[in-house]
């Protein structure tokens, strides 16, 4: 793979570790951004900060909070990325 094509890609999959975005958490959870500031007040949802300065919420935090619809999708995100690798 060139280096340019694993640039175009993680632009467009994310990739899901220990902490996801804001944006990706409200996606997967299927709420707004607003919803996901809320629940991170409200201590329903744990955060780290990356040494940029920029919040992430932790995995372990959202699994199970749908149904377990989110451990499935956060399962076959974690197993595209390693075929990926």
């Amino acid at each position: 793979m060139a280096p340019s094509d694993a640039v175009t890609k993680s632009n467009h999959e994310p990739h899901i570790g220990r902490s996801v975005s804001l944006d990706h958490a409200a996606e997967l959870l299927g709420v707004s951004r607003r919803t996901i500031y809320n629940r991170i007040r409200e201590n329903r949802l744990r955060t780290i900060r990356t040494s940029g300065g920029s919040q992430r919420v932790l995995i372990e935090s959202i699994a199970g909070k749908k149904d377990g619809a989110i451990d499935a999708n956060i399962q076959r995100e974690r197993q595209q990325e390693k075929r990926r690798f």
